[in-house]
């Protein structure tokens, strides 16, 4: 019998972006302050540091509770989490000022534009990087817990 493996997933899924968020909060405060980027990146760290670690740990104890009717491999459960966290970040992000939605492109902080073509093809790196990281480390951790 496990005892209280929707804690235990949830902790697996909140392992790896406890991780390396704080690493990415690093990377931005460098470019902020050292670099003197005049963008309020701080604005578009909310959302990531706030919900999108409970959003792993919901989604592990989603596919604990799915596997047994599913039979979806981990990687492939964590390959359709981008599919949900960008729609939520650009609406939160359109709500907030960050983002602008325009005929050919989005622009960030009214300063930096980015075509469609380089967000579709960034989202397809985001996808496999997902499956990567659902596959070998969120897995990793479910066995480890022994909850997968």
């Amino acid at each position: 019998m496990n005892p209280h493996p929707y804690l235990r997933a949830y902790l697996a899924g909140v392992f790896v972006t406890s991780l390396v968020l704080p690493l990415i909060l690093t990377v931005f405060i460098v470019v902020r302050l050292v670099l003197q980027l005049p963008v309020p990146i701080e604005r578009g760290l909310i959302f990531p540091m706030a919900v999108v670690p409970a959003v792993w740990g919901l989604w592990n104890m989603l596919w604990l509770v799915s596997h047994e009717r599913t039979h979806l491999a981990a990687g492939v459960h964590g390959a359709v989490l981008p599919f949900v966290l960008l729609p939520c970040g650009t609406l939160v992000a359109h709500c907030l000022g960050i983002l602008a939605l325009g005929s050919t492109g989005v622009t960030w902080f009214q300063a930096c534009s980015v075509p469609y073509a380089w967000i579709a093809v960034g989202f397809c790196f985001g996808v496999a990087a997902y499956y990567l990281v659902w596959k070998y480390i969120v897995g990793f951790v479910n066995r480890v817990l022994g909850i997968a």
